[in-house]
């Protein structure tokens, strides 16, 4: 019975090893071009006119996908959808993928495999992928909202919400979560989001908007 209790007791050690060097820990910098935290009125009045272009970010600080070691790397996605991201949509977004340069290939694939895992089918129709630099940094303010994202033709700057200041129609609430799963964010107003590719036939820039999450996200 003694030798029985001790075999358990190490596979459960082992179990718990194998889980905790799967997990995955990150930053997720996310930007819309409509608000996401906003009231429902004001949501209701952009359905299907604004909202419908965006940017996910993620970079990995330390942990594997399927066995791969992603620590220190970015990928970002670029979406094109035909209704308000976060609303039920009738077609599939077409999307651009851009990976860090610094990926092998067996990371790039697993670095793909994990954006569409956490975005579910806004990755299904991607257009286009790209290597290239990724640059995804957090700034320690009074929020912890204030990040810069760059890769490629992309570009986002957020600054942190004044919730007295940076208000709409005065109930306004995280109202469209984060795109990605997994994430832990705040809403964040958007100094800059850009995109200048040629991919969608379509370019946006934009600011001044309550369209951004900043924050962390993780996988188990």
């Amino acid at each position: 019975m003694a030798r029985w209790i001790l075999s358990v007791a190490v596979l459960s050690v082992c179990f718990a090893g194998t889980v905790s060097a799967s997990e995955i820990k990150g930053q997720y910098v996310e930007a819309r071009t409509c608000d996401v935290y906003t009231g429902a009125c004001f949501a209701n009045a952009d359905t299907g006119i604004a909202g419908r272009n965006g940017v996910m970010a993620w970079r990995i600080e330390t942990g594997t996908f399927e066995g791969v070691n992603l620590d220190g790397l970015g990928i970002v996605a670029v979406l094109s959808a035909s209704e308000t991201l976060g609303l039920k949509q009738s077609r599939i977004a077409r999307s651009l993928v851009i990976v860090d340069e610094k990926a092998t290939a067996t990371q790039r694939e697993a670095l793909i495999k994990m954006a569409k895992q956490q975005s579910g089918n806004l990755l299904a129709n991607i257009m286009t992928v790209r290597s290239g630099a990724i640059e995804l940094s957090i700034c320690q303010c009074k929020e912890n909202s204030c990040a810069v994202v760059k890769a490629g033709d992309v570009r986002i700057e957020t600054r942190c919400l004044d919730k007295s200041h940076d208000k709409g129609c005065g109930n306004d609430v995280a109202f469209y979560p984060p795109m990605s799963k997994g994430v832990v964010a705040k809403p964040a107003v958007l100094v800059e989001h850009v995109f200048k590719g040629k991919d969608f036939n379509e370019t946006w820039s934009d600011a001044e908007r309550r369209g951004a999450y900043v924050g962390t996200f993780s996988i188990r």
